[in-house]
């Protein structure tokens, strides 16, 4: 069963229904604004998901041979769903909540029956430049009850905390300098207000966690050396609530490529998982190797597989190919890490 809470003093509860399982979700009144979802373990107490983003291209540059990949990987590892970093439509959302490009990038590409599964989707800029509302509908959610979009949540699955923020409203630059894009800022204004209540609900859930894996997941880099780079609004608002809280992983989308940077300051390990379709060759730029641990300019998409005791992540090319393999142990805090490479 899942749940999840608003401000809202009425309990509401509401079923969906998933094409492998059924997914329930009930609204319950609380102080907090993030609405929380639970996604119970496996009977074992492990739990495995996939991650990718930067997507929805309806199966162009490779989005389709992504997915294919994504299916046969989800089979092995058992998933018990998928987590989309963002980016979900290109190249401006979608139109509606009757957009064809819906199907067309999204029901119509992951067909495999493993990732026949519950995804949790956040909002990238260019989801921003559409009907942003659109894909939070739960409209789309009868049209594919895998579906599950919002502005920020959390999902609870007993041995880690996955915390889901909308990072799009942090950048500076898409309302000062938007150029030819026009972006829906509904739900968003006023920006300060907004902005502010989601550093204290983040900070205020982080703190109240008791999972003993904390991840966040964004659309946009903190740290990153591909085309987009570091995101400041992020380092300086974000990141001092991700260290204060001891947060394990941050993972995002945004740069369409895969990488694994360490933290000389802090414990967390940053993951990008961008690159669900298009990606962009040879745009690099030069990382400390103390902290890279894989720069990955093509396609692909990462795994996690977790126990409460340790972490296994693997990142995967278009072909299916292990690119790199990192664990960690929380009770020794040991590492094992490893990256491949093919001619």
């Amino acid at each position: 069963m899942a749940s999840f809470s608003t401000c809202d003093s009425k309990t509401i509860f509401f079923f969906f229904g998933l094409r492998a399982a059924c997914l329930s979700l009930c609204l319950v009144g609380s102080v907090a604004e993030l609405q929380r979802f639970e996604h119970p373990p496996k009977a074992d107490g492990s739990l495995s998901f996939l991650v990718v983003g930067d997507w929805g291209r309806r199966g162009l540059y490779n989005q389709s041979q992504v997915a294919f990949q994504m299916g046969l990987i989800g089979e092995k590892a058992d998933i018990d769903f998928v987590i989309s970093t963002g980016d979900n439509f290109y190249e401006d959302g979608l139109t509606g909540v009757d957009d064809p490009a819906f199907n067309e990038s999204f029901s119509n590409i992951y067909t495999a029956p493993s990732l026949n599964k519950q995804w949790y989707n956040v909002l990238g800029n260019h989801d921003y430049r559409g009907d942003a509302e659109a894909q939070l509908s739960p409209v789309l959610r009868k049209i594919d009850s895998r579906w599950l979009c919002l502005r920020s949540f959390i999902v609870n699955a007993e041995i880690v905390d996955l915390f889901f923020v909308d990072t799009t409203p942090f950048v500076d630059d898409y309302f000062t300098n938007p150029k030819n894009h026009t972006y829906d800022w509904r739900g968003v204004t006023p920006r300060e207000d907004y902005l502010s209540n989601l550093l204290k609900d983040v900070d205020s859930a982080l703190k109240d966690s008791s999972a003993k894996w904390k991840i966040v997941v964004g659309h946009h880099t903190i740290k990153s050396a591909g085309h987009h780079g570091v995101t400041e609004e992020l380092v300086t608002q974000l990141l001092p609530i991700l260290k204060a809280n001891n947060i394990d992983f941050y993972v995002n989308g945004h740069d369409h490529c895969l990488e694994h940077i360490s933290d000389t300051h802090s414990e967390i390990n940053f993951f990008t998982s961008g690159g669900g379709s298009k990606a962009w060759r040879g745009d690099v730029k030069w990382w400390s190797p103390e902290e890279l641990k894989l720069y990955y300019d093509g396609q692909g998409f990462m795994s996690i597989q977790m126990t409460k005791a340790s972490a296994d992540i693997a990142f995967y090319d278009v072909f299916g190919n292990v690119l790199h393999k990192w664990s960690l142990s929380k009770h020794l805090r040991s590492v094992t890490d490893r990256t491949f490479s093919y001619a």
